[in-house]
C-alpha cells in the first residue's frame, strides 16, 4: 500500500504561480483578525507556523511570510489531475483529502515493477506535470504506509518492509497511533507509555481499562503494526458548497441574505462546472459563541441554478425566526448529488426558452474569458457593509 501526501499542497500551487515566492516563507489564509492559516511552506514552518493557526499570529511569528488568499477552485483542479494520475496507475486509489490518499498497487507490478518503483514513478511525474513535491509511504497496512510519508516529508520516500516495521514502529511517541488525542496521550503518559514499543508490552487487558475496552484493543492492534483495512476505492463527491466567515459578527439580515446569494452563485457554479445536479440544499450558521446549527432540504428537482439553491437557502434561514442574533459564519452546501445527464428534465408549461440557467451558463463563459465576477447578481455589486470577503 502507499499513502501519498502532496507537501505543503495549497503554499505549492501557490508558489507554482509565483515562481519569485519560490524558497520564501509563504502563507495561503484570510486576511483580518479572522483569517486563519490553511498551509504554509516548509520555510514558514520552520518559524513555528502551521495551518489552523491564526493568520495575525503567524505574521509575528514570521513576519517577512507572503500571504496569499488561496484559490480553491485551482487547488480542485490540481487535485484532480493528481488523482487522475493515482488512477491511472492502479483503480484502487482512495482519496483522504485534495491533498492526499492511499493508493493498493499490488495488481500493478506486472506493468510498472514494485511498490518501490511506483512510488518513485509518481513521485516524478507529479513534479514533471504538476511541478509540486509529494511524499510516499510504502508498506503493508495503510497505517504503516500513512506513518511513512509523513516521516518522510517533504519530498521524500520511505518503504517500511514487514520485517523492518517493528523496528520503526516502536521507538514512535504514543501519540503517532490513530486515534490517540491529547486526553488519551495524557492517559498513556501518567501510565509510563511514552513509546509505542512500550504501550505494545502492557497487556491488553490494562490497556482497555486505562481507556476503554474498543481504544484499548485498537491501540493494542496497532502497536504490533496490524491494520486489516483496505484501501476502498472512493466513490463520487456527493456533495459541494462553500461558506465564509464575516470579518465582524452580523445581526443584519440583508447581510446574511447578500453572502448566502453570493455563496449559492459559487457553490453552482462548481455543480455546473463538474456536470452535477443537487437534489439537496443545506445551510450552516455559526453564531458569535461558536455555536453552529444546520438546516437542509430537498428540492422538487434536481437543479445547478444559483438562484435556485438562493431561495432554497434563504428559506432555510428565516425560517430559523432570528432576531439580530450575532452571527460569525454562513454557509451553503449541495447534497445529494447526481449527474447532469442522468437527471430527468422537468417540462413545464409557459416558461420562457432561454431562462435564469442558460443566463447562469452565459456567465460561466464571461467568468472563463473575462475572470471571476465579471458577471453577477446586481446585488452584489454594492459591498456589503461587515460582509465577509469580496461584494
Amino acid at each position: 500500500m502507499l499513502h501519498v501526501d502532496m507537501d505543503a499542497f495549497f503554499a505549492s500551487v501557490e508558489v507554482r504561480r509565483h515562481p519569485e515566492l519560490a524558497g520564501t516563507p509563504v502563507i495561503v489564509g484570510g486576511h483580518g483578525n479572522r483569517g486563519v492559516v490553511t498551509s504554509a511552506t516548509y520555510e514558514a514552518r520552520r518559524y513555528g507556523v502551521h495551518s489552523a493557526m491564526p493568520v495575525s499570529r503567524a505574521l509575528r511569528l514570521c513576519p517577512t511570510a507572503t500571504v496569499l488568499p488561496g484559490d480553491l477552485a485551482l487547488y480542485e483542479e490540481v487535485s484532480r489531475s493528481v488523482m487522475a494520475l493515482f488512477r491511472s496507475i492502479t483503480p484502487v486509489v482512495q482519496p483522504l483529502s485534495l491533498d492526499e490518499a492511499f493508493l493498493d498497487v499490488s495488481g500493478s507490478g506486472r506493468r510498472l515493477g514494485d511498490a518501490l518503483a511506483i512510488a518513485e514513478h509518481i513521485r516524478s511525474r507529479v513534479h514533471d506535470e504538476q511541478g509540486i513535491t509529494c511524499s510516499v509511504g510504502v508498506a503493508g497496512s495503510m497505517f504503516v504506509a500513512k506513518l511513512a510519508s509523513t516521516h518522510s516529508k517533504p519530498d521524500g520516500l520511505l518503504v517500511v518492509r514487514p520485517p523492518e516495521v517493528m523496528a520503526f514502529l516502536h521507538p514512535l511517541p504514543v501519540g503517532a497511533l490513530w486515534g490517540v488525542g491529547p486526553k488519551t496521550e495524557d492517559v498513556l503518559l501518567r501510565l509510563g507509555l511514552r513509546t509505542v514499543g512500550d504501550l505494545a508490552h502492557v497487556p491488553a487487558q490494562t490497556l482497555q481499562r486505562a481507556v476503554g475496552a474498543a481504544a484499548g484493543r485498537h491501540l493494542h492492534e496497532l502497536s504490533w503494526g496490524r491494520d486489516p483495512r483496505r484501501v476502498v476505492p472512493d466513490e463520487p463527491d456527493r456533495s459541494t458548497g462553500a461558506e465564509e466567515t464575516f470579518s465582524t459578527d452580523v445581526d443584519d439580515p440583508q447581510v446574511v441574505h447578500r453572502e448566502l446569494l453570493r455563496l449559492s452563485e459559487r457553490t453552482a457554479g462548481r455543480l455546473r462546472s463538474a456536470g452535477h445536479l443537487a437534489r439537496t440544499v443545506s445551510i450552516k450558521v455559526r453564531f458569535a459563541d461558536f455555536h453552529t446549527i444546520t438546516r437542509s432540504r430537498t428540492l422538487a428537482a434536481p437543479t445547478d441554478v444559483g438562484q435556485e439553491l438562493y431561495d432554497t437557502a434563504r428559506a432555510l434561514y428565516d425560517a430559523l425566526g432570528l432576531d439580530r442574533a450575532r452571527i460569525r459564519l454562513v454557509g451553503v452546501r449541495a447534497e445529494r448529488l447526481v449527474d447532469e445527464g442522468s437527471a430527468a428534465q422537468q417540462l413545464e408549461l409557459g416558461v420562457r426558452e432561454h431562462g435564469r440557467r442558460d443566463a447562469e451558463l452565459a456567465a460561466d463563459r464571461a467568468a472563463r474569458r473575462f475572470g471571476a465576477g465579471a458577471v453577477r447578481p446586481g446585488t452584489l455589486i454594492r459591498p456589503a457593509a461587515g460582509g465577509g470577503g469580496r461584494p
